[in-house]
């Protein structure tokens, strides 16, 4: 009779060892889980934050893409500009939009052309360390500076490259 008393308390023992192991194990892989997960996301992020800036001035270049509505202001006098201006016509009058990065942001500004504006002005869009964009005659290069300092290039080729203006 002691025998199987015994026997009940090994088996028990047993079971209770199982279960602490698998316990182990299952956390262990939510662990694992959760890491490559966290990787996965920050990944993500740097990739969204290096590539936006680049992406955005792209889609506005193709939007605005017309003889004369295309030029850059505020640069060295050589190669690169501080600013992309976009021109179009709403009801009879000549707008710009001026892309530019100011105060840790990229920021956009609509305003009447030849209008006056502060560089805080323009809208933040997207944070960033740095904008420029590059102008050779035939194509646009672009340069954003991500807010973790890596930069992202991008070079565009305008349908309408006569009409673009430094």
């Amino acid at each position: 009779m002691r025998e199987s008393g015994r026997q009940h308390h090994m088996d028990a023992l047993f079971v209770l060892l199982s279960f602490g192991v698998f316990a182990v194990c299952v956390l262990l892989v939510l662990l694992t889980g959760a890491q490559t997960y966290r990787a996965q996301t920050n990944r993500d992020q740097e990739s969204w934050d290096r590539r936006t800036g680049v992406q955005y001035v792209a889609a506005k270049v193709r939007h605005a893409d017309e003889a004369g509505a295309i030029s850059f202001s505020g640069g060295d006098g050589g190669l690169w500009y501080d600013t992309l201006n976009l021109k179009e016509t709403y009801g009879g009058e000549e707008y710009v939009t001026a892309i530019y990065c100011y105060d840790g942001y990229i920021r956009e500004l609509f305003t009447v052309e030849g209008g006056v504006y502060a560089p805080e002005d323009g809208e933040p869009v997207l944070e960033a360390q740095g904008l420029r964009f590059g102008w050779d005659g035939e194509l646009i290069q672009v340069e954003a500076t991500d807010v973790n300092g890596n930069t992202s290039r991008l070079v565009l080729s305008p349908r309408c490259p006569e009409g673009v203006s430094a």
